[in-house]
C-alpha cells in the first residue's frame, strides 16, 4: 500500500509501487523475487510502463487504450475493488482527515492488519 496526492498520475505511482514489493518467502518452492505479471487498467497503459515491466521480468497484462475493454480484467480487479470496500468499513479511510500523509499510511496499514486478522480461519 502506498499514499500519493490526489490529482497524481497513475504511471507515476506504478513504478515505487513495483519496486516496493519485497521479496516473499514460501514453505513450498523457490523464493519470489518480483511478481511473474502485473494486471492493470487503461491508465497504466503506456508503452514506457510496458517496457519497463518487460524489463525488469514482469509480464504486463494491461488493456490497451482505444482497443481493449476492460471487461478481461474484470475478474482480477474485483480483488482490488472488494479490498477498497473492506476499507470504507472504517470511518476514519473513507474520507482523509489527516494532513500528514504519514498518518493516513499510519490507520491504512492498522486498517489492513485488522481486515487480515478478521479473514483468519478460526
Amino acid at each position: 500500500m502506498a499514499v500519493s496526492a490526489a490529482n497524481t498520475n497513475d504511471n507515476q505511482a506504478l513504478k515505487p509501487l513495483v519496486r516496493a514489493v519485497p521479496a516473499v518467502r514460501s514453505r513450498r518452492g523457490p523464493r519470489r523475487r518480483k511478481p511473474a505479471k502485473l494486471h492493470a487498467d487503461k491508465a497504466y497503459d503506456s508503452i514506457e510502463i510496458r517496457s519497463w515491466l518487460r524489463r525488469r521480468g514482469i509480464v504486463p497484462r494491461i488493456a490497451r487504450k482505444g482497443i481493449e475493454s476492460s471487461e478481461r480484467l474484470g475478474r482480477y480487479r474485483w480483488v482490488i475493488e472488494r479490498t477498497m470496500a473492506w476499507f470504507t468499513g472504517y470511518r476514519r479511510l473513507t474520507i482523509r482527515y489527516e494532513r500528514r500523509a504519514s498518518h493516513f499510511a499510519a490507520f491504512l496499514t492498522l486498517g489492513a492488519a485488522i481486515t487480515c486478522y478478521k479473514k483468519l480461519p478460526k
